[in-house]
């Protein structure tokens, strides 16, 4: 007997689960649907081939090779995007360090006399990568560029290599010519740019701070107006002269205090205790932090807002973390998604926080100040946005 009327209970715990459930339609649906969706556009958005190299390659006057783009076009590969055939350096080299190029392919003066001589040439490869992943590929890439390149030279040198031993040297000294030298004239010398030699710790650090910044923010405000509604708070809120835009402005500053207390003890651990470099200004890491934790606070109380139930605001809030680890370019480039997909990627607080951070303390300054306009811009429209649905939602009480 005792059994049964535990087992009467246990049911009714799970019917009253079910009835839940039943009632809240969106907790259901965000939980099955929204990583679904994620997932989608994560396949549909990605092609899974890295972007092509964008190249110039510099050929000093009066060195004998092609200067038609077209060669060296067919010459390199899908890997990699020959902009152009230049003869002075210092415009793709500035170039390359705002980030325009990712790689410079400087060929030697004086390859015909080093050939001659037995000796071996360096062709110089430049590029600009904070990235420990992306490096080591770009080197890889720049490698085989050079060793398709160095067919054209091996072909031209070994022709006149030839013609010089045989005119002054005589047939019999042909192979003064070392066999290595002869089989290849010419070896790559790669130089990173960036300021900051790529590590995993020091590249990461920064994404990661963003990431906790956003996360932290939307999971703080989430809960806030949920919690309120169905505490019965809000029906205080109807009948008092506060009005929906002073309590959002409310909500920003003081979980913005919260926020900036955190940031701020992350930020000194970063600096101080894992080395991570601020190369740039201060202020302007400040200001993009300030940026990144408005945009997020505005993300977490639209979520507040439209949330029916605590636990569809968690839901909904790791759904953003997932979508912002997925698109953010915390793993993947931003710039290998097709671009309707870049264009959601950017509309995430993250994915701008992270590339202004990176640069700002690994380069010492930033190129894409419009991403912080971006920050700002869509803070604004979720402040906007949410003080509309809640007004709207405190005059239907």
């Amino acid at each position: 007997m005792g059994l049964l009327k535990s087992l009467t209970r246990i049911s009714s715990q799970v019917w009253k689960e079910f009835i839940q459930v039943v009632r809240r339609p969106g907790a259901f649906f965000s939980l099955i649907l929204g990583p679904f969706l994620i997932m989608a556009m994560f396949g549909a958005g990605y092609s899974g081939v890295r972007r092509p190299l964008e190249t110039v390659i510099v050929i000093p006057e009066g060195v004998q090779l092609s200067r038609n783009v077209e060669d060296y076009a067919r010459l390199s590969g899908p890997a990699i995007t020959i902009e152009g055939v230049v003869s002075d350096p210092s415009d793709a080299r500035e170039r390359l360090v705002r980030q325009e190029l990712d790689l410079v392919v400087v060929a030697p003066q004086d390859l015909e006399e080093r050939f001659r001589a037995g000796q071996r040439t360096v062709i110089g490869v430049e590029f600009n990568q904070i990235d420990p992943v992306l490096s080591g590929y770009t080197a890889f890439i720049a490698y085989r560029l050079t060793q398709e390149v160095n067919r054209e030279i091996l072909q031209r040198a070994v022709e006149q290599g030839e013609g010089y031993a045989m005119r002054a040297l005589g047939q019999e000294d042909i192979t003064s010519i070392p066999p290595e030298v002869i089989a290849a004239p010419t070896e790559a010398q790669t130089v990173n740019v960036a300021p900051t030699p790529p590590n995993v710790v020091t590249y990461f650090a920064p994404a990661v701070f963003a990431l906790i910044l956003q996360h932290m923010a939307v999971t703080l405000t989430a809960l806030s107006l949920v919690r309120e509604r169905l505490g019965g708070v809000m029906e205080l809120f109807r009948v008092s002269p506060v009005n929906s835009l002073e309590l959002v402005i409310g909500k920003y500053l003081g979980f913005g205090v919260i926020n900036a207390l955190v940031a701020a003890i992350v930020a000194a651990l970063l600096i101080f205790a894992f080395r991570v470099p601020l190369l740039g200004d201060p202020v302007l890491f400040v200001a993009i932090v300030a940026a990144l934790v408005f945009a997020s606070l505005g993300l977490g109380l639209l979520i507040s807002v439209v949330a029916d139930s605590e636990r569809q605001a968690v839901q909904l809030s790791l759904l953003v973390l997932l979508a912002s680890v997925f698109f953010s370019g915390f793993v993947l480039p931003v710039a290998e998604f097709r671009p309707e997909v870049q264009a959601f990627s950017y509309a995430l607080p993250v994915t701008n926080g992270i590339r202004l951070l990176q640069d700002v303390m690994l380069r010492g300054t930033t190129y894409v100040l419009w991403q912080l306009g971006v920050l700002v811009a869509v803070g604004i429209a979720l402040l906007v946005l949410t003080t509309l649905l809640l007004r709207r939602s405190m005059s239907r009480g």
